[in-house]
């Protein structure tokens, strides 16, 4: 997609939630959350927070649409048509949707591009799949028919972070919806501009009240009252593991299927026998990409022992060669960490990593040509060993880690050595060590000789702590629709009559 931004666009004072369509009026007393745009520091709106009894009328909504509403009962051919318009009408808002991804989360342009085209492609996507659903037939018992069916679960719990709004939220909505479904969606308080923009855009584009209901707030408390909702059927969430298991303790307690897109410390292995050139690249992207902030980083950067020295001092000057500034601008590649509090977070890992034994490679502090923003420079260290704390915890931010191995075995055992098991990279022109490693590493996504491509076809989802579930279309379909097996006899069937001598 070729966007710019060449012009700003209004921002409401008061960022509210969207329930059957319409926007929801304040009450009189409730608690705001500041919304701030990380490259300045300054206030840019407030966000009103949904308390339990807003969610509640946000679930029922969901709940009358889908009980009595038209979208799960419409013929296929109409709901696909509606996610088409909405994919459409999504671009022709692309530039809106950009610029309010920009000065909300301080993304650049340059990855904001991706995630506006995969937002819209979503919908198109899941539209297709759906209207190829297909059910079974057997008839292998003699005198009977049995056919099975897919319907719609109901109603879902939606939750979605602050690193990529459009694009994560978008596929929360659109792979729950396009079979039937309804749901409540809720973005991250950080990030709200831009997702709430998306959902009005929904309707705008004729999708039936109630199909879609946006509440905003902390997990702790609009979070919450939406998991442990008992008209909320199941939950999908994309975001932190220590997030992810305190929702599915909450639905495990009422029996509520979840589907958790959770955090990672992937490795990218480099070995001796890659192209060096294609690898730096693609290590360079793989962690500072999208400010760093994406769950499947390569943040454990494992470099064979002979190309280690190379590689890590060309890296290295590359790094500190990497254009920080304001997200809007197209040629800036980092901009400025999503809040404060993360930002402090991040470099706190800086003394952490050399606590534990690491040597600072570059970077490790805020960005001193601004005196407003949340910029950290780019940042590499090399650790010790694979215990240190900075290879065993997501940081998720522009930070990465060096460690050298010897043979593919300790590649494969230092990569498998890890709570997490999101996604790896893999660099080498040889099909044997390539093999070896898409065998025998453990994780749900093995990229070899390429950065971060996505293939919605694929299923996409973690080992381990990474997750539970996958998306993707045939595990979104096992996940938003429930299986109904319907029995009929052919011939008249013979029954003992009981209480007949």
């Amino acid at each position: 997609m070729t966007l710019s931004i060449t012009r700003q666009f209004p921002i409401a004072p008061l960022v509210t939630s969207l329930i059957d369509g319409e926007s929801v009026a304040p009450k009189p007393k409730g608690f705001d959350i500041d919304v701030v745009n990380p490259t300045t520091e300054q206030l840019i709106s407030r966000l009103r927070e949904a308390d339990a009894d807003e969610v509640d009328s946000a679930v029922r909504s969901a709940r009358r649409a889908f009980d009595s509403g038209p979208w799960p009962r419409m013929d296929i051919n109409r709901r696909k048509d509606i996610l088409y318009a909405i994919r459409d009408h999504l671009r022709k808002n692309a530039e809106e949707l950009a610029y309010l991804e920009c000065l909300n989360s301080g993304l650049p342009l340059q990855s904001v591009r991706g995630h506006v085209e995969r937002m819209a492609r979503n919908f198109e996507f899941f539209a297709e799949v759906a209207s190829n659903v297909h059910g079974e037939t057997y008839t292998q018992t003699a005198g009977y028919l049995t056919y099975v069916t897919r319907e719609p679960k109901g109603v879902a719990g939606c939750i979605s972070p602050w690193n990529a709004p459009l694009a994560l939220s978008s596929m929360r909505v659109a792979s729950c919806i396009a079979w039937g479904n309804t749901c409540v969606l809720k973005p991250s308080e950080f990030t709200p501009l831009s997702v709430r923009r998306m959902v009005e855009i929904f309707y705008e584009a004729g999708l039936p009240p109630g199909v879609v209901n946006l509440v905003n707030g902390r997990g702790s408390v609009t979070g919450n009252a939406l998991v442990s909702h008992p008209d909320i059927d199941m939950i999908g969430f994309t975001g932190g593991t220590a997030t992810g298991r305190a929702i599915a303790e909450i639905a495990g307690r009422q029996l509520k299927p979840v589907a958790l897109e959770l955090g990672g410390k992937s490795a990218n292995i480099i070995f001796d026998t890659a192209d060096v050139e294609r690898a730096l690249d693609g290590a360079l992207a793989g962690i500072f990409a999208n400010n760093g902030q994406q769950c499947l980083a390569g943040s454990r950067i494992l470099v064979q022992r002979g190309v280690a020295d190379v590689l890590i001092e060309r890296f290295v000057a590359r790094a500190e060669k990497i254009r920080i500034g304001d997200p809007m601008n197209e040629t800036t590649e980092i901009g400025p960490l999503a809040f404060r509090a993360h930002l402090d977070r991040v470099l706190s890992y800086v003394a952490v990593a050399q606590a534990d034994g690491a040597t600072l490679l570059t970077g490790g502090k805020r960005a001193a040509a601004f005196e407003k923003g949340w910029f950290m420079e780019p940042t590499a260290v090399m650790a010790s060993s694979n215990d240190a704390r900075v290879c065993q915890e997501e940081i998720f931010g522009p930070f990465a880690t060096f460690l050298t191995f010897d043979t593919l075995d300790d590649a494969i055992r230092i990569a498998n050595d890890s709570k997490f098991g999101l996604v790896n990279y893999v660099w080498s022109e040889d099909l044997h060590t390539v093999m070896r490693c898409s065998r025998d590493i453990r994780a749900g996504t093995v990229w070899i000789n390429t950065p971060m491509m996505r293939e919605l076809r694929a299923p996409f989802g973690g080992y381990k702590e990474s997750g539970i579930g996958r998306d993707g279309p045939q595990a979104s379909l096992e996940f938003f629709t429930e299986l109904k097996s319907t029995i009929i006899p052919i011939d008249p069937i013979k029954m003992h009559r009981f209480g007949v001598s």
